[in-house]
């Protein structure tokens, strides 16, 4: 098993969607002029609850990964 390969796939995944997420706030916030009615599907609390998933998400991760470099540290120090 690749724990490090697949803490990699969530770390791009984790990415993938605060970048959505923070695109969907920008364009809510350049398409909301006063000219124009709020025709957006997404609310700001929702990207706001998106982004900080998607922060927890890489957080969660990166330990999955430090884990993962300890089991394989002490894998070796077994070995050798």
């Amino acid at each position: 098993m690749d724990i490090l390969g697949i803490a990699q796939q969530g770390l791009q995944q984790a990415e993938t969607q605060f970048n959505r997420s923070a695109q969907q706030i920008a364009q809510t916030s350049l398409n909301s002029g006063p000219s124009q009615p709020p025709d957006d599907s997404v609310t700001l609390s929702d990207s706001a609850v998106s982004l900080m998933s998607a922060t927890n998400q890489y957080e969660t991760v990166v330990g999955v990964a430090h884990t993962a470099a300890e089991m394989q540290q002490a894998t070796l120090s077994l070995l050798a």
